[in-house]
């Protein structure tokens, strides 16, 4: 698929985490041994960061962004929705396939993607450019439907 690339910021139309964000890390055009069909290794948010006002203090913010809950999965591209936004996230250093075939190393690893998540959540406005800012702050918006 020409549109669903890596860091693009998807929506999951099915399964548990239908209707959740996630950024898709690598894509499978022709699939391979296990799934013969096209799929896609996404990261997201099963949990959104809280919301945040101005009026809150520092410690306040932290705690309430804290709330967030990773999952990493394979999916089928037909059950994923391509969204215009891109975010800039070194997810594919985070994320590694032999990582997820062990279930220790994959609690890991979502540990690690958690920590990145926050990070990139707190200090959003050190994104370099605007149409990757602009990504990012979607991404961690609650989908209102």
């Amino acid at each position: 698929m020409a549109i669903i690339k890596a860091g693009k910021v998807v929506i999951v139309l099915a399964g548990r985490h239908a209707g959740k964000k996630a950024v898709v890390v690598k894509t499978f055009d022709d699939g391979n041994s296990d799934k013969r069909f096209s799929h896609c290794l996404i990261a997201g948010l099963a949990q959104n960061p809280r919301k945040v006002t101005r009026s809150m203090s520092k410690a306040k913010v932290e705690k309430r962004s804290k709330v967030m809950k990773p999952f990493i999965k394979y999916i089928n591209v037909r059950h994923v929705f391509p969204t215009r936004y891109v975010v800039d996230l070194d997810v594919k250093k985070v994320v590694d396939e032999a990582d997820l075939i062990d279930p220790e190393r994959k609690v890991d690893c979502k540990k690690e993607l958690k920590k990145l998540f926050e990070d990139r959540y707190l200090n959003q406005k050190e994104v370099t450019s605007e149409k990757k800012a602009a990504g990012s702050a979607y991404f961690y918006q609650k989908l209102r439907f």
